[in-house]
């Protein structure tokens, strides 16, 4: 499909609509309320529609831009003005068919947790396509779904000079970036994406770099303080139907290509955030697997949070682009797609975070954990504390010295059972009750090592007193307490009574 191209004059205008209209975030959802808003992520619209329909020139924005709604081409006028409605026709942001009005983009409000609004555009998914007379284009550019969300929500947010999203699609990514950044550069293959990203960008007055070309070639010798991908991460067969998820490469070689090039495009101490899969094959272990993609001298942190059955994975994307798994076209490239696992002994397909710090140091910390648990704190923060307690790690390998405490977020839980003598502990499980919420069990001496953990001695005294009340040999005490001492520092369980590493 051929790029299109709105004018910042354009785009001035259409803000302008949408600031009288009160189309924004906070807007839409004090119009058609809670229920309505949650409804439609679950892609159920009637609530949203019946509640529009008493909401003036916003409802009529509401219905064409968020509902896929066809509106009687005075409505839309009126509501898009000053943006004339012969312009908006001609750019194709929207279409006409006689009085019918509908929108030929998706448009719609996005904000973040600490105020800030945009607006993003993309194309219009299958959802609301059905009139179009053509199915999706090979560069179809997605809207705000689950995975880009999911990467906002993983990465850290915490002040930087320069930040690379590559593969930006709409710009959502760049979008959260410009609250930190100084300066933002985005990245695509597609032409498509670029021109939508940057009407996205102009619609809401940023100046953000746009560079089109594929991986990080536009980028060529220059080095960014914090890079942001969500790469065509979908695992399968070595073709591209849409550019959004496929990468031309086979199997999980798109996120190993990110994971490997990736820190050499970082400033030392700079760090990056991926979303990324992998295969799960039989007899191989996926930690071994990713762990080989991370260059020397490199931090990483792999956070699986999910491993889809290769039927359900299939499935899954097959309706991502509107294909029903039912139609021959569904069944002709599940088959493919099925085959392909099978031939390569593909039993899973995982799905994560990587975090990624270049730290230019010999013994750099290459960490995998499953992480498949629910929690709501966003990862970016844990994130980022994880990379501090790391360094906290490698700056003070004498941990026999150090003093430490247990935060208050961390409780313990004991399970009893019954004995001779009354209740019995069975279960000694330490929980953190924030961030991820990581759970380590525990036994007795442990539990009794932390009880001790006040900030006021080393734990070298610690582990003295703990052998002679518990008349165990000190040195096999020790070797056994360092490495789970370390662990549940790395977990924010454990910290330094001297310096915070959260």
């Amino acid at each position: 499909m051929t790029a299109p191209y709105f004018s910042p004059d354009f785009c001035a205008r259409l803000r302008e609509a949408f600031l009288r209209t009160g189309y924004d975030a906070d807007g839409v959802l004090t119009t058609i309320g809670g229920p309505a808003h949650a409804a439609l992520t679950r892609d159920e619209p009637e609530l949203a529609y019946q509640a529009s329909q008493d909401a003036g020139e916003l409802g009529t924005v509401i219905r064409l831009f968020l509902l896929g709604a066809a509106e009687p081409a005075a409505d839309a006028a009126a509501a898009i003005a000053p943006v004339c409605i012969d312009d908006a026709l001609s750019t194709g942001l929207l279409r006409g068919a006689g009085e019918a009005i509908r929108a030929g983009f998706d448009v719609r409000p996005h904000g973040d947790d600490d105020g800030g609004s945009w607006w993003v555009i993309s194309d219009l998914e299958p959802e609301h396509r059905r009139w179009l007379d053509h199915e999706l284009s090979t560069d179809h550019v997605l809207g705000i779904g689950q995975a880009s969300m999911s990467l906002v929500r993983a990465t850290s947010r915490r002040p930087v000079g320069t930040l690379l999203d590559m593969g930006t699609g709409n710009g959502v990514q760049a979008l959260h970036g410009s609250r930190h950044a100084e300066r933002v550069t985005a990245t695509d293959v597609s032409e498509r994406a670029l021109a939508l990203a940057a009407a996205t960008f102009a619609l809401n007055g940023l100046d953000i770099e746009l560079a089109n070309g594929e991986w990080f070639a536009p980028v060529a010798r220059r080095r960014f303080d914090q890079i942001v991908c969500n790469p065509p991460f979908v695992v399968g067969p070595a073709r591209v139907d849409f550019t959004y998820r496929d990468s031309g490469l086979g199997g999980d070689d798109a996120s190993a290509l990110v994971v490997r090039q990736l820190p050499g495009f970082l400033e030392p101490g700079g760090t990056g955030h991926v979303l990324a899969s992998w295969l799960h094959r039989d007899g191989e272990d996926w930690i071994e697997r990713v762990s080989g993609w991370v260059p020397p001298g490199v931090d990483a942190w792999f956070v699986q949070r999910d491993i889809a059955d290769p039927g359900l994975y299939v499935g899954t994307w097959l309706r991502d682009a509107g294909i029903d798994p039912r139609s021959p076209l569904g069944r002709e490239q599940a088959a493919t797609w099925l085959d392909w696992f099978a031939e390569n002994k593909v039993d899973g397909v995982g799905f994560g975070f990587v975090t990624l710090r270049r730290s230019d140091v010999d013994n750099p910390t290459v960490l995998c954990e499953d992480m498949r648990q629910a929690y709501d704190d966003p990862l970016g923060d844990e994130a980022a504390a994880w990379l501090d307690r790391v360094s906290w790690l490698r700056e003070h390998p004498d941990l026999l010295a150090e003093r430490f405490l247990v935060p208050d977020s961390v409780v313990l839980e004991q399970i009893s059972a019954p004995d001779d003598e009354g209740w019995q502990p069975t279960i000694r499980r330490l929980h953190r009750t924030d961030g991820p919420g990581w759970q380590h069990e525990v036994d007795e001496l442990v539990t009794a090592l932390l009880a001790g953990c006040r900030g006021a001695l080393p734990l070298s005294d610690l582990l003295g007193l703990l052998a002679a009340a518990h008349g165990e040999p000190i040195d096999a005490l020790t070797e056994a307490a360092l490495p789970v001492v370390r662990e549940l520092v790395r977990h924010g369980m454990l910290m330094p009574a001297d310096e915070t590493a959260t």
